[in-house]
């Protein structure tokens, strides 16, 4: 994968309030997943705001499609069958298939980034990263993050999230890292990945471990 900077990650994402602008209720999504009742309506866009609205439509499939049947799941060919329209369609209204799968995390990590956010409002160095990464980790094991990997086994694929530029931007605005340090904010990225997959015996010893290991880096 070619390098990204961080400065044109954040352009792609749009910012974490451009994602959570018209973004569906995910517990919703993953409710009606278990009981079969979510549908996409067989007509397609006519009128009005056509690229917002066809886009939004896109993005609300998507999301449908990732609630019922997990990221593995989730293909161009896939979404375009579910929204009733050819893949050029989704090329030119949504993108490809990293674009809107990025989309669709960043409204669905669109609440753990606000309360990180504002857990790490006034700290910095050390103290903002550990508590950036403990709140992190303490909101991607609650609902509807964890429901949507309870409905998709290992398919929500969160080991794949390292390599979105889309969450290495956002670990550096979190964490206070500098911009322009892409490999530092990817590790962050890929730290929660390891812990949210593979947790410690408890809290106190998962930040214990983050303290003595991931605290003497970003002390000054």
């Amino acid at each position: 994968m070619p390098p990204v900077s961080l400065k044109n990650a954040a352009a792609t994402c749009s910012n974490v309030e451009k994602c959570r602008h018209g973004r569906l209720n995910f517990e919703k999504l993953a409710v009606q997943a278990e009981g079969g009742h979510a549908m996409v309506r067989d007509d397609w866009v006519v009128g009005g705001e056509r690229r917002r609205a066809a886009s939004e439509r896109i993005y609300a499939a998507a999301m449908d499609l990732i609630a019922r049947e997990g990221l593995d799941a989730f293909t161009i060919d896939a979404l375009a069958a579910r929204v009733h329209c050819s893949r050029a369609t989704i090329y030119r209204y949504a993108g490809g298939q990293a674009q809107i799968r990025d989309e669709v995390l960043m409204r669905l990590f669109a609440d753990v980034v606000d309360t990180v956010r504002l857990r790490v409002d006034g700290l910095s160095g050390s103290e903002r990263v550990i508590t950036a990464i403990d709140v992190a980790l303490e909101q991607i094991r609650t609902p509807p993050i964890r429901r949507l990997t309870s409905l998709s086994g290992s398919s929500l694929r969160l080991g794949d999230l390292h390599s979105s530029p889309i969450f290495a931007h956002l670990a550096a605005e979190l964490t206070g890292i500098t911009e322009s340090d892409l490999e530092a904010a990817q590790w962050i990225v890929r730290l929660v990945v390891s812990f949210a997959i593979w947790p410690a015996d408890s809290q106190q010893s998962e930040q214990r471990l983050l303290r003595l290991f991931v605290a003497p880096a970003f002390d000054a």
